[in-house]
């Protein structure tokens, strides 16, 4: 579903599990600060809403987002996370260099979630321009973030219960 037409911030809080119990590792991108750590805040915010403990949240940055899958790598193997969320924005220029970036992440995302057991969530923003990132990180359309710590919580829950 596009982003005008869903709040990324809106969901049933009552579908959400407690994240008491979780150990979350959050990968930020230092490029586009402004973006990334208004996406950091919302998942931040979000996952001590649900119950995870400041203890329990490992924040870690890397250079771009072209970096994220393997900020992400290093926090499964030399950590005891649950799950890791990844935040980055690209926002389109004049080159191509967008494409690659956005299209690296994405398998890089998607390799490691069938490779490691524990999920790991795209919180990539790939905008247009500023505004609409802007938008997307806790302006008109909500905030991503919010949406990578619901998605990290229910995965781990989804995980947890099918190994029991």
């Amino acid at each position: 579903m596009a982003t005008s037409l869903k709040n990324l911030s809106d969901y049933n809080i009552a579908d959400v599990p407690s994240a008491a119990e979780m150990k979350f590792g959050i990968v930020v991108s230092e490029w586009n600060t402004e973006i990334t750590e208004a996406l950091y805040e919302g998942a931040y915010n979000t996952l001590i809403k649900h119950g995870a403990s400041e203890d329990n949240i490992i924040k870690k940055y890397v250079p771009g987002s072209f970096e994220l899958t393997a900020g992400a790598k290093y926090l499964a193997e030399m950590t005891d996370v649950d799950a890791v969320i990844c935040l980055g924005c690209v926002i389109q220029g004049d080159t191509p260099h967008f494409d690659f970036v956005c299209h690296g992440v994405t398998q890089g995302m998607t390799l490691l979630n069938v490779q490691y057991p524990i999920p790991f969530i795209f919180g990539l923003l790939t905008t247009l321009n500023q505004q609409q990132a802007l938008d997307r990180a806790g302006g008109k359309h909500g905030n991503k973030g919010d949406e990578g710590a619901v998605t990290a919580i229910k995965m781990v829950h989804l995980n947890r219960s099918l190994k029991n």
